[in-house]
């Protein structure tokens, strides 16, 4: 599956889910997510786990870029049953890269999920994924989102080109 993403970080949350209710005339849903990033020699691999003791196992491969980028990925929902287990077999395996847990605010415009996301230790920010179809090409998932990033009123100087994990990782170095 294939996806055009841009992350920013933003000051006030309530704003853009306010703008955000008013777009798509609904509610939001609101999601708590635990990601474990596991160690890999390409792209990332992350067990999203859920409140309900669900999760999926993603892997995917973006660039560290500002603006709209492509991401590739691939999904695999895991059962509760599973889940713990699979996070430590992984973890042993692999060993774990970092920990992003986050409040995350889903509302859909189309084809595109747009996320506010609260994240512990990092703040505030907004992601845009823009999926693509079979017959769409990067531009056009580029221009949906920079159509959208206007209508929110997201400014390129406050787009973000690293993975939560990554920033997080990094301001563990400077403690």
């Amino acid at each position: 599956m294939r996806n055009i993403e841009i992350k920013a970080k933003i000051d006030d949350p309530e704003v853009l889910v306010d703008k955000l209710k008013k777009i798509t005339k609904c509610e939001c849903t609101v999601i708590k997510q635990c990601d474990t990033f596991f160690k890999t020699s390409k792209g990332r691999l992350k067990l999203r786990q859920f409140e309900d003791g669900t999760g999926e196992l993603i892997y995917y491969e973006r660039t560290n870029m500002t603006g709209p980028k492509l991401c590739n990925y691939q999904i695999t929902k895991i059962s509760a049953e599973t889940c713990g287990d699979l996070k430590n077999t992984l973890s042993l395996c692999y060993g774990t890269h970092g920990i992003v847990e986050k409040i995350r605010h889903l509302f859909m415009i189309d084809q595109t999920r747009v996320h506010i996301d609260d994240v512990n230790g990092l703040g505030s920010f907004m992601e845009l994924e823009v999926v693509l179809n079979d017959n769409q090409d990067i531009s056009m998932g580029e221009q949906i989102a920079q159509d959208i990033m206007t209508q929110l009123g997201i400014h390129r100087e406050s787009l973000v080109p690293e993975a939560y994990v990554d920033l997080l990782n990094k301001k563990k170095a400077l403690i």
